[in-house]
Order: C-alpha cells, then sequence, then structure tokens
C-alpha cells in the first residue's frame, strides 16, 4: 500500500507541472482547481476505475465510466488522460491552440480519446452520468460511473433536478463527487452564493453521502473503496471532496485568483521548484 501512495503521489506531481506548464504556455486556462483535483483523478485512472486507453469507444461498455462536468479544469483531464495512455504525451503542448484536439474546455468533435462529452458548460454533467448510469443498467453492465462538480456548479438548478431523478430513480451504479475548494471565478462561495450544508441537502435528497480529503491519496483511497462498496443498495452516492485551490503552488493556494489566471515567467519558475518531476517533462 505504501508503494503504491507513493507512486500515486507521483503521477500527480508531474500531473501538477504538466497543467502549469500548459496554462503558462498560452497564457490562457484555469490553473486553480486543476492543481487542487490532480490527485483526485490520478487516483481514479491510476487505480480506482476499470477501463482500458487501448480499446476506447465512446459507449465504454465493461469499463468504469467518467464525466468532469467542471470542464474548465481540463488541464488537469489531458494530462491525466495523456499519461494514462490514451494519447502522446507530447500532445499537451498543443493545449488551447488553434486547430489543438486540447481544447479549453473538452469537446468530442476532435475525437480526443477520453472525452465522452464536451462540458464546461457548467450543471450538465451530472445528467449526462446519470443517463450513461442507467444506459448501463439497461445494458446489463456491472460498471460504474463517476463524475466530477465544481463547489459553485452547485448553484445550477439543474444540479438538483438531476439529484432528485438520480435518488427518485435509484441510479446506484452513480459515484458524484464534489470539488469543495470553496473558491470560484468571483471570491469565495460564501461571498458569491452560499450552498449551506451540503452533506444534509444531498441526504435530504435521499444520498447516500461521504466525505473526503481530495488532497490526501490515502484517504481518497479509503473512501473511495467505500463508495464503491455501497453501490448496488439503491441510492446514489455523493463524495463532498475538500481541496485546496492551487495545491502544490504555494502563491495559488488560499484565494480564488487562480481559478483562470496564467502564471508569467517568474512564477512559472517558482512553482516548478516547487514540484518535482517525476515521470519527465514533455
Amino acid at each position: 500500500m505504501h508503494e503504491k501512495i507513493v507512486n500515486l503521489e507521483n503521477f500527480a506531481k508531474q500531473v501538477r507541472r504538466d497543467i502549469v506548464r500548459m496554462v503558462h504556455a498560452v497564457q490562457s486556462g484555469h490553473p486553480g482547481g486543476s492543481l487542487g483535483c490532480a490527485d483526485f483523478i490520478t487516483c481514479l485512472y491510476q487505480d480506482i476505475m476499470t477501463h482500458n486507453a487501448n480499446i476506447f469507444s465512446m459507449d465504454g461498455d465493461n469499463e468504469d465510466l467518467f464525466f468532469l462536468s467542471n470542464g474548465h479544469i481540463s488541464p488537469v483531464f489531458y494530462s491525466v488522460l495523456a499519461r494514462s495512455g490514451y494519447f502522446p504525451v507530447d500532445e499537451l503542448k498543443t493545449f488551447r491552440k488553434i486547430n489543438t484536439r486540447l481544447q479549453g474546455h473538452p469537446t468530442t468533435h476532435e475525437g480526443l480519446p477520453g472525452v465522452r462529452i464536451a462540458s464546461g458548460s457548467l450543471g450538465q454533467g451530472m445528467s449526462v452520468a446519470i443517463g450513461a448510469a442507467l444506459a448501463k443498467k439497461m445494458n446489463g453492465d456491472d460498471k460504474l460511473v463517476y463524475c466530477l462538480h465544481g463547489d459553485g456548479e452547485l448553484q445550477e438548478g439543474q444540479i438538483w433536478e438531476a439529484a432528485m431523478y438520480a435518488a427518485g430513480n435509484k441510479v446506484d451504479n452513480l459515484i458524484a463527487t464534489v470539488d469543495y475548494n470553496h473558491k470560484q471565478i468571483d471570491g469565495d462561495i460564501d461571498d458569491v452564493l452560499p450552498l449551506g450544508d451540503l452533506r444534509a441537502k444531498f441526504e435530504a435528497f435521499g444520498w447516500f453521502v461521504l466525505e473526503m480529503n481530495g488532497n490526501d491519496i490515502k484517504d481518497i483511497l479509503q473512501v473511495m473503496a467505500i463508495a464503491k462498496a455501497k453501490t448496488g443498495q439503491g441510492q446514489p452516492i455523493m463524495i463532498i471532496m475538500k481541496t485546496e485551490m492551487g495545491q502544490g503552488v504555494d502563491f495559488m493556494m488560499g484565494t480564488h485568483k487562480w481559478h483562470g489566471s496564467p502564471p508569467n515567467d517568474e512564477q512559472l519558475a517558482s512553482a516548478m521548484a516547487q514540484i518535482p518531476e517525476t515521470l519527465g517533462d514533455y
């Protein structure tokens, strides 16, 4: 277990290097939330999910599926997909450039392996995930569906319609996660539109709710194992994941200002000095 955690931590460190370098290279993108979710998405693709990058299909039959609803954190998604074998790591150099497959928000018309929906129009990912989960049930497919949401995204009404539907229809092969870093583009969640008691809300909507530290790989693995064990019992599962926006880069942590701001050359050098290269830069 110790060796596994070290390997996952090293993978996540390289992902963080990728994120900062990608956003810096084009002076555009969303580093804050990407850095905060690096550990979680690393664990999904490197340990938790059943998937095969070599036989990617849009249907994802007999595979676990993941939907990134808060698509603006595409840098972390692209880095993990590339380093998990979905497309060449060298392609990360094309992030947000003209005619790239790695658009600022994930899209499908370029045919980028690993991406099954266009996302970034916040509030829609849970509905898609529910549809995919119901399709698996209809097809006799026992694999699971995962989705990730931003906490600011929960200010969208469609999320709560979907939450009602999932519980009312016992979509119990769905594990949703909220990145609860308390930050959104305009400031602190509580200053923009408070979410209240998220655990109590989702429980009132009929979900089974867990909480975890999204920047602690050991805790991620333990809580996700509990979540998987609770599938098939009549309730959708929600994980409230506490993270730090900008995790791993000291000057990006504790503020919403790096939600969608790129680092300059000096800041890039500072960030790279803080994050060791573990798997090799692209």
